[in-house]
């Protein structure tokens, strides 16, 4: 006797030979569904289209976005200010997080960011952001978001810094000449740190065009030259998307530093960086960009 277990596997393998019933199958495009974007601000005042790119991203109607003021020198003040901003701008439930290595794991902290589906860094010092948060369950939860839950990171300035592999300090090796800072393109003056690396492929930097950063980027990228130099001017941002491309938007423009194909990197008996055929780029609010792959090396010269 023939029990109806036995009845449905024989007409599922049926209308599966007969194609009534496909096979499974997981893309990588399907298997990269879920990762998010990136909002990589240079600093200076955040315009509305960057605002509501970032609450959009994160859910519009249904958004919920924690800030991490902890680069700032004024942390409390920091977070109550952006906290004003994203609620002007149309973001229904905006909270913060401020703690340090110690703090950062309680359970109310972790709650928060399980929850959303947005976070904002805020500028200040880089430095200590990471500090803050490396090494803890909450920076984890942050990756979570971004690489699992299609949520969105967002940071201005410092917060910018942060969200490459690569992360300029601030910090010079050999010019000690603070009124002249990056005054050189010299081998070993820039001295960078372990970032966040939600993109790894870039190296941004920020305030670009304002503060004329154009030596030590170009520094950085002669040392690391299969990494893309980016750097965003203030109230300006680049979007980074799932599909491996970003988009300027705002105010100013972003330049993008590529010695992926230069010729003759070498150095002066002085230490001068030089090299030929370096690729310059420079980006309006509206173009895009297609980026290298995130597997790329980090390598220095």
């Amino acid at each position: 006797m023939i029990n109806r277990f036995s009845v449905v596997l024989a007409l599922l393998y049926w209308c599966w030979v007969h194609g009534l019933i496909a096979t499974p199958s997981v893309s990588f495009a399907q298997a990269s569904a879920k990762r998010g974007h990136l909002v990589i601000i240079g600093g200076g005042p955040r315009p509305e289209v960057i605002m509501k790119t970032i609450i959009d991203l994160a859910g519009g109607a249904r958004s919920r976005i924690v800030i991490l003021p902890m680069a700032s020198a004024e942390m409390l003040e920091t977070a109550q200010a952006q906290r004003e901003q994203f609620m002007k701008y149309g973001a229904p439930t905006v909270d913060y997080i401020i703690c340090d290595s110690a703090s950062a794991d309680t359970d109310s902290n972790l709650a928060k960011l399980r929850a959303a589906t947005g976070v904002f860094f805020s500028g200040g010092d880089q430095n200590k952001l990471v500090a803050a948060l490396r090494g803890t369950k909450l920076l984890q939860e942050i990756y979570a978001l971004y690489q699992q839950r299609g949520g969105v990171i967002a940071g201005t300035s410092a917060g910018a810094a942060v969200q490459s592999y690569i992360m300029l300090t601030g910090d010079e090796a050999i010019n000690k000449d603070t009124a002249n800072p990056y005054g050189m393109v010299r081998k070993g003056n820039i001295l960078t740190a372990e970032g966040f690396g939600f993109v790894r492929s870039l190296i941004i930097d920020q305030h670009f065009v304002k503060r004329r950063r154009q030596n030590r980027l170009l520094t950085l990228v002669l040392e690391y030259p299969n990494l893309l130099g980016v750097g965003i001017d203030e109230s300006t941002c680049i979007v980074v998307k799932p599909n491996n491309t970003f988009e300027v938007l705002g105010e100013a423009t972003v330049q993008v530093f590529d010695a992926r194909g230069a010729k003759n990197i070498r150095t002066d008996a002085q230490g001068n960086l030089a090299a030929n055929d370096i690729r310059v780029h420079i980006l309006p609010s509206g173009a895009t960009y297609t980026m290298p792959s995130d597997s790329t090396l980090h390598k220095r010269k």
